[in-house]
């Protein structure tokens, strides 16, 4: 077996299967390392949102753009197969205050190019006719989409692997063999290999990963959401829905329990239910509250789903990012270390930005969009790098 890459990719989950799809196409060997299986973790326990509505201007929406373009295009031949669907997404407002807000909202999203449409309550129901009559009025965003994220993970290997890449599973990473201040290897489960740049892709583990890897300390710390999902029923759901408070909770760093509603229909017939956030580490214990709340919150905005029996739930671990901007960039203190997490709910929507992007900068080519923002650097203090402990 080869031992010698170019890139040694840690975490197979949808952000390093797509570094590992850009770079493999680059013409780099690749190697990506998985301490479990790929896609595992937070990849297989989300929805598969691509989301441009719930971003505030600026980087992030930068990136989100950049990312659903790219989704579009360079991912178009493999559509069926990633269950991509370009569904859209409305914003209920029940409130008078809500939808004055959203209003006003528009008129920014218009001028940064979101393709948005405020609906009155009679354009609402022609598009969702089961949404609550305490709908006040919404907006529409077409630009929003969905994909079925181990779908995705797996196409993303696969075609990594077409054009070179190699994929090694429950393999844990140790540390990092390091001369001076550069990389110069990777030490995993009971063997070495060799290579000068290594991407830190381990989501809410990352932390943890750069502490081994003798990196920066870098603030991402998992948040718990859960996902509800119903039996097969007839409650019709069009498009991506939840209510104005979704956006205010996405942006919040408060530790405890918030809930939002979010409905979304599957292929299957089923209903899909989110959202909550947490701030619990990686505690399994079940939160009833949060479970109870977002059914809850579901029926609010349509209520048939009252007579609708729960099959299932599942809960995922985000990587929570202290400034709720993701975390892209090499590692000021270690020469060949990069980092690609802190994505929170969006990274199945931005990954592949996040890796055409990697991929451009680690080939010193062009980039499409400046990764400034983006940066680990951003995280110093002063001339110091914060080294992890």
């Amino acid at each position: 077996m080869n031992r010698t890459y170019d890139l040694v990719i840690v975490g197979a989950g949808i952000i390093g299967a797509a570094v590992a799809y850009y770079c493999s196409k680059a013409g780099l060997r690749v190697l990506i390392l998985d301490a479990g299986k790929a896609g595992g973790a937070t990849s297989s326990h989300c929805e598969g949102n691509l989301l441009v509505s719930d971003k505030e201007r600026g980087p992030e929406l930068e990136l989100a753009q950049y990312s659903l373009k790219l989704w579009n295009e360079d991912f178009a031949e493999f559509a069926e197969e990633i269950e991509f669907e370009p569904k859209g997404g409305i914003v209920v407002s029940t409130d008078q205050s809500s939808m004055e807000a959203l209003e006003r909202a528009l008129k920014t999203q218009r001028e940064h190019g979101m393709d948005v449409e405020l609906l009155s309550p009679g354009r609402l129901r022609e598009l969702e006719p089961d949404i609550t009559d305490a709908a006040l009025g919404a907006a529409l965003y077409r630009d929003d989409a969905q994909l079925m994220p181990m779908a995705t993970v797996s196409m993303l290997l696969r075609e990594a692997i077409r054009h070179g890449a190699t994929l090694l599973e429950d393999t844990r990473v140790e540390t990092l063999a390091v001369s001076g201040s550069k990389v110069v290897g990777v030490r995993a489960t009971a063997q070495t290999f060799h290579t000068g740049l290594v991407v830190n892709a381990t989501g809410p583990y990352a932390a943890d990963m750069s502490r081994r890897m003798k990196g920066m300390r870098i603030p991402v710390a998992p948040r718990r959401g859960y996902v509800l999902v119903t039996q097969r029923c007839n409650t019709r759901v069009f498009h991506k829905v939840y209510s104005a408070s979704y956006l205010d909770n996405v942006g919040t760093s408060d530790d405890s329990l918030q809930t939002s509603p979010v409905v979304e229909s599957s292929k299957a017939g089923t209903i899909l239910i989110g959202s909550s956030r947490e701030r619990v580490g990686f505690d399994r214990t079940v939160n009833e509250e949060a479970l109870r709340r977002m059914a809850q919150n579901a029926i609010a905005l349509f209520p048939s789903l009252a007579k609708m029996g729960i099959l299932r739930f599942y809960h995922g671990y985000r990587p929570y990012s202290e400034d709720h901007l993701p975390i892209i960039g090499p590692d000021p203190s270690l020469e060949g270390l990069w980092h690609a997490t802190g994505h929170e709910g969006a990274g199945i929507g931005l990954s592949a930005g996040t890796g055409k992007l990697i991929s451009q900068a680690i080939t010193n080519g062009p980039l499409d969009i400046s990764l400034e923002a983006f940066s680990p650097e951003r995280f110093v203090r002063g001339s110091e790098v914060t080294y992890a402990s």
